[in-house]
């Protein structure tokens, strides 16, 4: 967490550093600084000492098509599947999208750089709020959040509307990815980890790269405010199916209460 937001900031104030350096190549001097910022990576990489995990285990528990058909998992699976590709989709065009408005590289910068601490930064209380509100309330938030979001991206082209899209859209990424992925946890049992977590992660990041890939397409065929309006439908389809789920567990919470205050009622 704390590395997260520590490359919000000094990341982009590498680029902005060093854009200008190599002329008139744009940012090709800031392509081997962070080369050698990988290097510097991987030498403090190689010298911790990481004992090796053990062994996994893909066949232990249940069948993994039984776990992921569970309501639940699907609940939790939608909804991360929904907050990490529609974050990276609005993230990826917004520079664009500024440059097209007439903004400066250095205002994508500043964007992009609060971006990254605005999804890091809530992870040092995140937990803290999806064990006192519960992970679907956190996760309803978070996807509230994102397509408030892209409301403001609606709303104005100036520096700080992009600015404030950006910031808003990294809060409700941590949220809703986060407490998506506490929902998964409540899917699975502890040696059943490896295989449901590998399928969830297969399933998020395989749509991100998807998102990605569109997101330029999306910005130059129909324009900034298109790239906004595609949050809203996967927005409302989760919060959705997490209260249809929300809403059926209660059901069965009160009815299993019931049945064990009136066990003749069976």
């Amino acid at each position: 967490m704390a590395g997260g937001v520590f490359a919000g900031v000094l990341g982009p104030q590498l680029v902005q550093w060093t854009m200008d350096v190599w002329q008139p190549y744009l940012f090709a001097f800031s392509f081997l600084v962070q080369a050698a910022v990988a290097l510097v990576a991987m030498g403090i990489v190689a010298g911790v000492d990481m004992p090796r995990p053990a062994p996994a285990d893909l066949h232990g528990g249940r069948p993994l098509l039984t776990i992921v058909t569970q309501p639940r998992f699907i609940a939790a699976a939608l909804c991360g599947v929904i907050s990490y590709p529609m974050m990276n989709l609005v993230m990826t065009s917004a520079p664009l999208a500024m440059k097209l408005c007439g903004l400066s590289v250095s205002d994508s910068n500043f964007g992009l750089q609060w971006h990254i601490v605005a999804m890091y930064g809530p992870s040092f209380f995140t937990g803290t709020l999806i064990a006192r509100f519960g992970a679907p309330r956190i996760v309803a938030a978070g996807l509230l959040l994102e397509a408030g979001a892209a409301g403001i991206g609606l709303s104005g082209l100036t520096a700080m509307h992009f600015w404030a899209t950006l910031v808003v859209l990294g809060v409700g990424w941590n949220f809703s990815f986060i407490g998506a992925s506490a929902l998964v946890l409540e899917t699975h049992r502890p040696q059943e980890r490896n295989k449901v977590q590998a399928f969830n992660d297969f399933l998020v990041f395989g749509m991100m790269a998807i998102g990605s890939f569109s997101s330029g397409q999306l910005l130059a065929n129909y324009g900034w405010s298109a790239v906004n309006l595609v949050v809203f439908p996967p927005v409302v389809l989760g919060l959705a199916v997490l209260s249809l789920v929300s809403w059926a567990r209660r059901r069965k919470a009160r009815l299993d209460a019931a049945m064990g205050e009136f066990p003749d009622a069976v």
